[in-house]
């Protein structure tokens, strides 16, 4: 991407907002960033979704706005107020940055909104790309209705899909694996034959901003090229920290721990998803295998 064009941000705190904004800014990007609270910074501006419309002139001009809201998954276990806070968290920004979006027609920048690798639910044996369908678990029908909200912003729109995976870094997936790796309690997860997605933080950062340079609209698959089960990711932590790979968890524990919908979602789900649309394009991967993902993110 070139420093031509301005970049608007919601959710800039985050884990991914805050990287993002960190390597726009780094090559003499303008960031505009959409905060809760009253602005203590230039490219700062205050905004009240689920409140207040959002005005559209604060989005007129730019190269692109990205909406990266919602509370964490990684919260457990999801009770039924935490469920609606998921929910609330994602489809009430969206759908106010879908408005403006929707009032500025042609002249709106892309609009790259968040979803999830949940779309796509528990699939084993099938290998899943953007034109696969989504699932029934519950952070499938969640990230479904997300994407939903972001299309509100109508047909004259152009809109990029994130269908992102957990992040391999310190403060993403690996934070409780790390913490349970670090007391010797790791060990297969519900069998670990199970496929999980996964992606860098230094790669989730790139693709977003190869989407916005490229344009991308239409769900793109935030994963890594290479498949990798749950025990290939628990042994690649436990070899990175020098500790044992032994302790099982059988999947009943798993749902009678967190609940059922958060197990099922995040530790059992088998998901072989694949960034077809990224490669398609022409994007080309930092971290290819998940082991060098694990290595970078846990590297002193």
């Amino acid at each position: 991407m070139n420093a031509v064009g301005r970049v608007v941000i919601a959710g800039s705190s985050g884990l991914v907002g805050s990287a993002l904004v960190e390597s726009l800014r780094a090559d003499g990007i303008d960031v505009t960033r959409l905060v809760r609270r009253q602005p203590t910074a230039s490219g700062e501006v205050r905004w009240y979704p689920g409140e207040l419309p959002l005005d559209p002139s604060v989005l007129a001009g730019a190269r692109a706005v990205v909406n990266l809201n919602g509370a964490s998954i990684g919260k457990l276990p999801w009770g039924r107020n935490y469920r609606e806070e998921l929910r609330a968290s994602r489809l009430t920004p969206t759908r106010t940055i879908a408005a403006a979006v929707h009032a500025l027609g042609t002249d709106a920048p892309l609009f790259v909104s968040a979803s999830a690798v949940g779309f796509y639910g528990n699939r084993p044996g099938e290998v899943l790309t953007e034109r696969s369908c989504r699932g029934d678990t519950f952070l499938a029908a969640l990230s479904a209705d997300w994407e939903s909200a972001a299309l509100t912003a109508g047909e004259a729109a152009r809109v990029a899909l994130l269908r992102t995976a957990p992040i391999i870094h310190r403060q993403g997936v690996l934070k409780p694996l790390v913490l349970l790796t670090r007391f010797g309690l790791s060990g297969p997860l519900g069998g670990g034959a199970q496929v999980w997605p996964w992606i860098s933080l230094a790669d989730e950062v790139r693709a977003i901003r190869h989407i916005i340079d490229r344009g991308l609209t239409g769900p793109v698959n935030l994963s890594g090229p290479s498949p990798a089960t749950a025990n290939e990711l628990g042994r690649a932590i436990s070899a990175e920290l020098h500790r044992p790979y032994l302790l099982p968890a059988p999947a009943w524990a798993l749902r009678l721990g967190l609940g059922s919908d958060a197990a099922d979602s995040l530790l059992l789900s088998d998901a072989d998803v694949r960034p077809e649309a990224l490669l398609a394009s022409g994007f080309e991967f930092t971290h290819p295998k998940a082991a060098g993902a694990v290595r970078a993110a846990l590297a002193r």
